[in-house]
């Protein structure tokens, strides 16, 4: 027998399994524990519309239904993926009347990230009449997902991904009291593994076990179902949202900071969640560039080595390059001299009205070279060394420093060299 086919119930186990008391709730502990302020909106009967943030499966919807049935409204759900404006406007006339008759009605909005300025700005006048309290969801960042005025009438409460402690008891009191679950005997080994692939997420946890429990041909759940149930469960990376901006935004504060194990675990949750190749070879290119320039030199033409070799091959094989550049990155001795000698020289040009000195202006026509361009030039190879002290500045900005190479990696003998070429560099002040 499995889960499937059972017919006392057809409701998934996700939703048999939801609680319905803040006593039974597991999690967000920072905005349901005692005296939190969740905990003491519920207490105390003080309503007003929130935003609920967080990834999928942490509690949103379930929080949201616990302050309905708790403090008695009426409640309507809607998905922002499939309602409309005419959807929003038929609860918004109930809720009119609903107050009217001294009762509070409730709006939950999941994936309210997914409403468009307009369709936003059709539940704002309601929200601040108290016609309707609204409970949005979101795993966006509502910073950029959610039009101002609407956050401005709304409290944004940031849920986090369920721990693993949470989820092993969120698992074994299911285990214990959904009737269906109860026939089968799962040992404490596979849980672990259940909840391992759960990743945070308790809606993916219990999919994950279904699947597991109609893959055992007997009552007793088995290695082998778990291990198929994992493979063909999904990790949730949203390529386009906050998940994306932050591993990436990981990724490379960990080349930055020359760790290449860490480098190398934000590198495979990026390939494992889908994330485009060629897009992380390209922030390599720039990283190259930004964070380790002239300290290791040949960054930069590994890392275009490496973008090109993304584009040619693409994955599976192009983990591989991928893996080769990140690590070399990381383990690279870093500078970024050359980001700030080109921001700085970028600020000072924009009020800068220096000229050119005539010596090093060029001179293609006869009388160019009449009124004194390119007169006095000096060729550095001409010279010993192939170099010659000479003023490339404008007069007024001759002692001018921009690049101040660092000591390390190759910019420590660059650092040098400059240093005994331009007398300007050895100078105080």
């Amino acid at each position: 027998m499995t889960l499937f086919n059972d017919n006392s119930s057809l409701v998934p186990l996700a939703e048999r399994c939801r609680p319905h008391t803040l006593k039974k709730y597991i999690g967000q502990l920072h905005l349901v524990d005692n005296d939190k302020i969740l905990f003491r909106m519920i207490e105390e009967k003080r309503l007003f519309s929130m935003i609920l943030w967080g990834p999928p499966g942490c509690g949103k919807t379930t929080l949201a239904r616990i302050i309905s049935d708790t403090l008695n409204l009426d409640p309507h759900y809607l998905s922002a993926v499939s309602a409309g404006v005419a959807d929003v406007r038929k609860i918004i006339e109930k809720g009119r009347t609903n107050r009217l008759h001294g009762i509070a009605s409730l709006l939950f909005l999941d994936e309210i990230h997914r409403f468009n300025k307009a369709q936003q700005d059709s539940i704002l006048q309601a929200v601040e009449s108290g016609d309707i309290v609204l409970i949005g969801a979101t795993t966006e960042n509502p910073s950029f997902s959610i039009i101002p005025p609407l956050l401005s009438r709304a409290r944004v409460f940031k849920l986090e991904p369920l721990k693993t402690g949470e989820l092993r008891s969120i698992l074994d009191n299911a285990i214990k009291n959904d009737s269906l679950l109860k026939i089968y005997d799962i040992a404490d080994n596979l849980r672990d593994e259940i909840v391992k692939g759960g990743g945070g997420d308790a809606r993916k946890m219990f999919n994950l076990l279904e699947s597991a429990c109609a893959l055992s041909l007997g009552q007793t759940l088995t290695v082998d179902a778990v291990e198929q149930a994992v493979a063909a469960s999904s990790y949730y990376y949203d390529r386009s949202g906050e998940r994306h901006y932050d591993t990436i935004s990981a990724f490379i504060k960990s080349i930055r900071g020359s760790d290449p194990d860490a480098t190398i675990y934000y590198l495979a949750r990026m390939l494992n969640g889908g994330e485009d190749p060629l897009y992380i070879a390209r922030r390599m290119v720039v990283h190259a560039a930004e964070d380790i320039g002239n300290a290791s030199p040949t960054a930069l033409t590994i890392a275009v080595s490496t973008m090109t070799a993304v584009k040619n091959i693409g994955m599976p094989e192009a983990r591989i390059v991928l893996s080769q550049c990140a690590l070399f990155l990381a383990s690279s001795p870093k500078s970024n001299a050359s980001c700030m000698a080109i921001d700085e020289a970028l600020d000072f040009v924009k009020s800068d009205v220096a000229q050119i000195p005539m010596h090093i202006r060029n001179a293609p026509t006869k009388l160019m070279e009449e009124f004194g361009y390119h007169k006095g030039y000096k060729y550095p190879h001409d010279y010993p060394g192939n170099f010659v002290q000479e003023n490339y500045f404008p007069e007024e900005l001759k002692d001018k420093v921009f690049y101040n190479p660092s000591e390390n990696g190759s910019e420590k003998s660059i650092k040098e060299r400059l240093a005994q070429l331009w007398p300007r560099r050895n100078r105080k002040g």
